[in-house]
Protein backbone atom coordinates (compact mmCIF):
# COMPACT_ATOMS: atom_id res chain seq x y z
CA UNK A 1 0.00 0.00 0.00
CA UNK A 2 1.22 3.51 -0.73
CA UNK A 3 2.52 5.49 2.24
CA UNK A 4 0.13 8.41 1.77
CA UNK A 5 -2.82 6.04 1.53
CA UNK A 6 -1.78 4.20 4.71
CA UNK A 7 -1.38 7.48 6.61
CA UNK A 8 -4.91 8.48 5.63
CA UNK A 9 -6.60 5.11 6.26
CA UNK A 10 -4.89 4.72 9.64
CA UNK A 11 -5.94 8.28 10.50
CA UNK A 12 -2.40 9.33 11.37
CA UNK A 13 -3.08 12.17 8.91
CA UNK A 14 -6.59 13.44 8.17
CA UNK A 15 -6.48 13.74 4.38
CA UNK A 16 -4.54 11.98 1.64
CA UNK A 17 -3.55 15.30 0.08
CA UNK A 18 -2.16 16.39 3.44
CA UNK A 19 -0.30 13.07 3.73
CA UNK A 20 1.33 13.73 0.36
CA UNK A 21 2.33 17.24 1.43
CA UNK A 22 3.97 16.09 4.68
CA UNK A 23 5.83 13.35 2.80
CA UNK A 24 7.03 15.82 0.15
CA UNK A 25 8.15 18.20 2.91
CA UNK A 26 10.38 15.48 4.39
CA UNK A 27 8.42 15.14 7.62
CA UNK A 28 7.85 11.39 7.24
CA UNK A 29 10.46 8.66 7.12
CA UNK A 30 10.20 4.90 6.66
CA UNK A 31 12.86 2.73 8.28
CA UNK A 32 14.94 5.81 9.02
CA UNK A 33 14.97 7.18 5.45
CA UNK A 34 13.00 10.07 4.05
CA UNK A 35 10.03 8.75 2.13
CA UNK A 36 7.96 9.96 -0.77
CA UNK A 37 4.19 9.54 -0.78
CA UNK A 38 4.24 6.73 -3.34
CA UNK A 39 6.60 4.38 -1.52
CA UNK A 40 5.12 0.97 -0.71
CA UNK A 41 4.86 0.19 3.00
CA UNK A 42 4.66 -3.28 4.52
CA UNK A 43 3.82 -4.87 7.85
CA UNK A 44 6.75 -4.33 10.23
CA UNK A 45 7.91 -1.04 8.68
CA UNK A 46 8.61 1.75 11.17
CA UNK A 47 7.24 5.18 10.30
CA UNK A 48 8.44 8.41 11.86
CA UNK A 49 6.23 11.48 11.63
CA UNK A 50 7.75 14.77 12.70
CA UNK A 51 4.75 17.05 12.60
CA UNK A 52 4.55 20.64 13.79
CA UNK A 53 3.57 19.84 17.37
CA UNK A 54 4.11 16.09 17.68
CA UNK A 55 6.83 13.51 17.09
CA UNK A 56 5.47 10.03 16.49
CA UNK A 57 7.17 6.72 15.71
CA UNK A 58 4.94 3.75 14.88
CA UNK A 59 5.30 0.20 13.57
CA UNK A 60 2.80 -1.02 10.98
CA UNK A 61 0.99 -4.09 12.29
CA UNK A 62 -1.58 -4.56 9.53
CA UNK A 63 -2.18 -3.41 5.96
CA UNK A 64 -5.92 -3.12 5.29
CA UNK A 65 -7.50 -4.27 2.04
CA UNK A 66 -9.63 -1.12 1.86
CA UNK A 67 -11.11 1.56 4.06
CA UNK A 68 -11.63 0.75 7.71
CA UNK A 69 -13.87 2.09 10.45
CA UNK A 70 -12.56 4.69 12.86
CA UNK A 71 -12.36 2.17 15.70
CA UNK A 72 -10.35 -0.29 13.60
CA UNK A 73 -7.91 2.32 12.27
CA UNK A 74 -5.98 2.43 15.57
CA UNK A 75 -5.25 -1.32 15.29
CA UNK A 76 -3.27 -0.87 12.06
CA UNK A 77 -0.17 0.35 13.91
CA UNK A 78 1.48 0.28 17.31
CA UNK A 79 3.02 3.38 18.85
CA UNK A 80 6.71 3.00 19.66
CA UNK A 81 7.39 6.58 20.72
CA UNK A 82 5.26 9.68 21.02
CA UNK A 83 6.16 13.09 22.37
CA UNK A 84 4.79 16.56 22.30
CA UNK A 85 7.35 18.90 20.75
CA UNK A 86 5.43 22.13 21.23
CA UNK A 87 6.90 22.37 24.75
CA UNK A 88 10.46 22.64 23.36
Amino acid sequence: MRLDQFLKISRLVKQRSMAKRVCDAGLVSVLGRGAKAGIEVRVGDELTLNMRDKFLRVRISEIPAGNVRKEQARTLYEIIEERDVSAY
